[in-house]
């Protein structure tokens, strides 16, 4: 395993952060990218990263990694430093009030043009030269602040791979998964092996979003190019959304780690005999079809439904009491469908989105992903 340092554009005089990145195998072969906690404070990735870096450093002395694995176990330097009154902010850069998974930069008219004349009927080179562009354009993407910086280093250790692992969780939630239509094929394998209750698709959500900006350009300019030249989905990337915040737990984090190696040993990243393709225990449903439940009184709130129940449209899923006026509202599902994720705070604002049920049927336009 081979350890990279790569500095982050200094914000201040004294001041330096570094992302880590460790690198198992050789480059030239099928390459995968997992990288953990981009909100910072969302730390089951973490702990995952923890039990796969054994995994890995253990497969690596037996001689079984076959393709190429970068591990990033802290890709957020800067909002694991970012505290407020004893309260972790992790999710949005202090300075800029940026989403540290937006807004990551599109390169991909800018290689379309660069590399157009050179395409050819050859899928394989169509891939080979395409990722080479996209890495050169993605070094030399200006930056100017700290977090454009990080933005950038994310993105050239990632925007070549095959398969793009993006570990994240929600407030209180189940297991699921987010990622583009096109790749959804692909995705269905890891969806069984990580045992996802489910994954929520869209094609291009907006905002750009870090596993988006990863998978988009091959659908993109497949369609751009009007299907002149192959291009295939050379990119899996999906989001894994790793339950709740407070599922910081050796045992799960050692069980998702075994899943991520099964599925890398699936794809022959990994030598040996892989597990059997587990059952599904999930779907695949629109992300224009997650519904949000928002409270629209301030109080205190108590859910009568677990995540992970199935719930009918109208049925009560959550009560906000106002303790003035001993007034309860009754927070009902707008859908039929899956309560995959609710929140974590038992005191609601007027106006606050306090879960998601994901039905199946889009109903939803515009940007579909939240703040």
């Amino acid at each position: 395993m081979q350890t990279s340092r790569h500095p982050l554009l200094s914000p201040a005089p004294g001041t330096q952060r570094e992302l880590i990145s460790l690198h198992y195998g050789r480059s030239g072969t099928e390459k995968a990218y997992i990288q953990a906690s981009l909100h910072a404070d969302e730390l089951p990735g973490m702990l995952v990263a923890h039990h796969l870096r054994q995994q890995l450093d253990a497969l690596e002395a037996s001689g079984r990694i076959a393709g190429e694995i970068v591990l990033v176990p802290m890709a957020n330097p800067i909002g694991l430093s970012q505290f407020l009154l004893h309260g972790h902010m992790g999710r949005f850069e202090l300075n800029s009030g940026e989403n540290f998974n937006r807004h990551y930069p599109d390169q991909i008219a800018n290689v379309a043009t660069a590399v157009e004349s050179e395409l050819s009927d050859d899928a394989a080179r169509n891939v080979r030269l395409l990722r080479l562009a996209l890495r050169e354009a993605v070094l030399q993407t200006p930056v100017d602040t700290e977090l454009q910086s990080l933005r950038r280093t994310l993105m050239s250790l990632s925007c070549d791979a095959d398969i793009v692992l993006d570990l994240h969780c929600d407030a209180e939630a189940v297991l699921h998964l987010y990622t583009e239509t096109p790749c959804w094929p692909e995705c269905e394998v890891l969806a069984r092996f990580l045992g996802a209750r489910l994954t929520l698709l869209a094609q291009d959500s907006g905002d750009r979003p870090f596993d988006e900006i990863c998978s988009q350009p091959w659908w993109r300019w497949a369609e751009q190019f009007k299907h002149r030249f192959p291009i295939p989905q050379a990119c899996l990337s999906v989001t894994v959304e790793l339950r709740g915040q407070a599922d910081v737990d050796h045992a799960l984090a050692r069980r998702d780690a075994q899943h991520i190696i099964d599925f890398l040993t699936h794809r022959g990243l990994i030598s040996g005999q892989a597990p059997a393709l587990p059952a599904a225990v999930g779907d695949a449903r629109p992300l224009a079809g997650s519904i949000p439940v928002k409270s629209p009184s301030a109080g205190v709130l108590t859910f009568l439904r677990d995540a992970g129940a199935m719930v009918r449209a109208g049925e009560v899923l959550a009560h906000v009491i106002d303790p003035l006026s001993n007034q309860v509202s009754e927070l009902t599902s707008p859908v039929d469908g899956l309560l995959f994720a609710r929140e974590s705070v038992r005191f609601a604002h007027a106006g606050m989105k306090v879960a998601k049920v994901a039905g199946l049927t889009a109903l939803r336009t515009g940007k579909l992903l939240g703040d």
